[in-house]
């Protein structure tokens, strides 16, 4: 084969800007580049194929296909017309072999499962998306990522509940995750309509019934208080204390109350608005503090009112109170159940309540839970002033409860609006 006297150098290309209609720069050997009206430099090799009919091939755009990969590409391209075969069409079979191969990958577990992740979890929290992917990784793609979509069986699922026996809890995550996956390959009928292998292992590892949250009776209520109470001329750090009461006066999740930053208050108002993306459930939470969670949070402003977060035992207002730190204060409190810890406070707060008469809705939504099905798609009523008087009861209560000992008073110390 011929060599080729090629002759457009790197300033020439760059020197090249779009004219009013497209133009060509010959490189050599039919090899050229293409400056359409915008200034794109596109790769291009003209050629006569065997069968006398005038062909084009595009090999990408320049800088991003610099001038010597696209001579190479040139060279195999001449080399293939020598050979009998013209290169628009070898390219063109290319891409659709790849597509061929894109396809049956589609329908291995592995790649499918990936796409579900991307599909279906899209809208899940990052920490979510991890450990479903973890599980994968860890569990089921050893096991079964390369078998075709159609040849996984319910043994093949057995066999990865087995590798968790042990943990009986995520043996059945595991049956559970392939399940969704492969109700989502019936969907998309990738596999036929009820040949969903981890259907029929449901319940082949027994899990023994999950333990709720311990919670504490008014009593126990009153002790707790009281145990909190004894930390402040503790070892406790004031911001731990702070946080700990904060999470029994608003019910929130402990994280929701750990991650809380200033912005998110108006104290004047008494309101707390948590952000969607620090909630469980993807929703903004607005929670109406009682006087006495104000009282704490005015107090909490003269300690960590000139950083960014409100529960902070940094000595540079730097970081949040960790979870583990909050943990460790509730075990370490005097005469409060050893099994008891902060989440306990949100099932606390919510059977009080009920036994006080206030509603089921109202409740659900001091705890910020979702309703599902058509109830969800209908109710978005706030009860603004039903939550605000059921938290205020509740403060109140817990005052009452912990009246028998003396409970250090918060004195507002957070300069008033202007």
């Amino acid at each position: 084969m011929r060599s080729t006297n090629y002759t457009l150098t790197t300033a020439k290309l760059n020197a090249a800007r779009g004219k009013e209609k497209p133009y060509k720069l010959a490189d050599g050997g039919g090899l050229f580049v293409r400056v359409s009206s915008a200034g794109t430099r596109t790769w291009c090799y003209g050629y006569t194929a065997a069968t006398g009919k005038r062909g084009e091939v595009t090999f990408g755009q320049f800088p991003e296909v610099g001038i010597k990969a696209a001579r190479e590409l040139h060279f195999a391209a001449r080399q293939q017309l020598a050979a009998g075969v013209d290169p628009a069409a070898a390219k063109k079979a290319e891409r659709e072999e790849k597509k061929r191969e894109a396809a049956i990958d589609d329908r291995l577990f592995k790649a499918f499962s990936e796409k579900w992740l991307n599909e279906q979890l899209g809208d899940a929290t990052p920490a979510y998306q991890r450990k479903m992917r973890s599980l994968l990784e860890r569990f089921v793609w050893p096991s079964i990522g390369r078998k075709a979509l159609i040849d996984v069986r319910p043994a093949d699922v057995l066999a990865i509940m087995e590798t968790a026996r042990d943990i009986p809890g995520t043996a059945e995550k595991l049956r559970s995750l392939t399940k969704q996956i492969f109700d989502h390959a019936i969907r998309l009928l990738r596999v036929e309509s009820g040949a969903n292998p981890a259907a029929a292992m449901r319940g082949a590892i027994k899990v023994p019934p999950s333990k709720h949250h311990r919670h504490l009776n008014e009593t126990e209520l009153g002790a707790f208080w009281r145990a909190v109470a004894r930390q402040v001329d503790g070892a406790a750090h004031p911001s731990t204390i702070a946080a700990a009461r904060i999470i029994a006066l608003t019910l929130c999740r402990k994280l929701e109350v750990l991650k809380a930053e200033w912005t998110e208050f108006d104290l004047d108002k008494a309101v707390w608005n948590i952000p969607a993306e620090r909630t469980k459930m993807r929703k903004p939470h607005r929670v109406f503090l009682s006087r006495q969670a104000v009282a704490v949070l005015d107090a909490q402003y003269a300690l960590t009112g000139a950083g960014r977060w409100v529960f902070t035992t940094s000595s540079k207002l730097a970081v949040p109170t960790s979870p583990a730190t909050m943990t460790f204060f509730f075990k370490r409190l005097e005469g409060v159940p050893s099994d008891f810890t902060p989440h306990g406070l949100r099932g606390t707060g919510a059977t009080i309540l009920r036994e006080h008469g206030y509603r089921r809705d109202v409740v659900e939504l001091l705890l910020a839970h979702t309703e599902k099905g058509v109830a969800g798609a209908y109710h978005h009523h706030e009860l603004v002033e039903e939550r605000r008087e059921a938290l205020q009861f509740y403060a109140d209560l817990i005052d009452k409860l912990a009246a028998s000992e003396k409970v250090s008073v918060l004195k507002p110390r957070r300069p008033k609006a202007a």
